[in-house]
């Protein structure tokens, strides 16, 4: 699903159907009995750093006893192996980086793109294929579209898979460093090379899903023309970051509201949105009249003609277009208009009266 202007695009990882499928030798981490080595991981808990480090230093000392310098050094040099592993390949940081990028992908736009065989991902044109859609049988496209939803499902779904795998078992590794003998740690370190190469397997495949790839085609979309030439086509899945309101320009008037909204990342040319708004909780039949579907074309509108002191929702989204293939997540905004002013007679001046002017002479 590669697309032109979003983070999605990743030199190297053209992304392909098969990575989408759950059940891939590298998706799945192999399961690591720790309680077989002697290593209760539930009862390893974090406390305070002082006391953490107070610990720790306890421990390195109690384990050079137990130990012989040569295989303590051999356990010093795994353990900072394993806390290398944990705050580079696999850090909190990193961890957050990609919870984010995959809730920013579950409120994307995705749909199908038609592009010459021979072309990257990446590189597509819309002039480049002016004539070939015609030719394209209208009942097997409608069926592409649901193979292209059903994938981006798929895709969306492994993705959560995968990035609670490595929250698991970033946590699984770090439970271990807390383990105050260093011979269990030692007797089961076959297990624990074995379980951050699966952990690699599992980043390398979340890192691959993320790229939009290739639609599998399960049946020809031109149909039969003869001696007509058709180039060889391909089908992807592109995405387009969410539109959004910009909660802070958005603001409420008495009986109007000025709206400003932005995608995450603009697009190269203006997109067509509908804007829907509603009056919450309507009181009367003209009430529910407070309603409707707007076009709008810029980052900045206002919609007029509201009660004063009254909740509206307002919903943006692009307008559906015929590639359009999935649209999970639409943009809401509820803002409540200003009252009207207190009705009364003006408030009169106090104090002295002055003096009359006088008309010179």
């Amino acid at each position: 699903m590669a697309t032109r202007g979003t983070p999605w695009r990743k030199a190297g990882h053209p992304g392909s159907a098969h990575r989408l499928q759950p059940c891939s030798a590298h998706c799945c981490s192999r399961t690591m009995n720790l309680q077989g080595t002697g290593l209760d991981l539930g009862r390893m808990k974090l406390d305070s750093p002082r006391r953490l480090l107070d610990q720790e230093e306890a421990g390195e000392a109690a384990g050079r006893r137990l130990l012989e310098p040569e295989t303590w050094r051999t356990y010093a040099e795994r353990r900072n192996a394993l806390r290398e592993f944990l705050t580079s390949a696999l850090s909190p940081q990193l961890l957050r980086r990609h919870q984010a990028h995959m809730e920013l992908l579950k409120k994307c736009s995705y749909y199908i793109e038609i592009l010459p065989r021979h072309l990257a991902l990446g590189d597509q044109d819309p002039q480049l294929l002016p004539s070939t859609f015609q030719f394209i049988n209208p009942k097997k496209f409608q069926r592409m579209k649901k193979v292209g939803t059903a994938q981006t499902k798929i895709q969306l779904v492994l993705l959560g898979e995968l990035l609670e795998q490595l929250h698991h078992g970033r946590s699984e590794l770090d439970a271990l460093l807390q383990s105050p003998d260093p011979r269990p740690f030692l007797a089961g370190w076959g297990l624990v090379e074995q379980r951050l190469a699966d952990l690699s397997a599992v980043m390398d495949s979340f890192v691959a899903t993320m790229v939009p790839g290739r639609l599998h085609i399960k049946h020809r979309l031109v149909s039969d023309l003869g001696a007509t030439k058709i180039p060889p086509i391909q089908l992807t899945l592109s995405a387009k970051m969410p539109v959004t309101f910009d909660r802070r320009q958005s603001v409420a008037h008495q009986d109007r509201v000025s709206l400003r909204c932005f995608a995450t990342l603009p697009p190269a040319a203006p997109e067509r949105c509908e804007l829907r708004y509603e009056l919450l909780d309507p009181q009367t039949r003209q009430e529910c009249t407070q309603r409707g579907v707007i076009p709008v074309a810029t980052c900045a509108f206002d919609v007029r003609n509201l009660l004063p002191n009254r909740s509206y929702k307002f919903t943006i989204k692009r307008v559906e277009g015929y590639m359009l293939v999935y649209e999970p997540w639409l943009d809401s905004l509820t803002l409540q208009t200003r009252p009207r002013p207190p009705e009364g007679p003006a408030p009169s001046r106090l104090g002295k009266l002055g003096p009359a002017p006088t008309t010179p002479s």
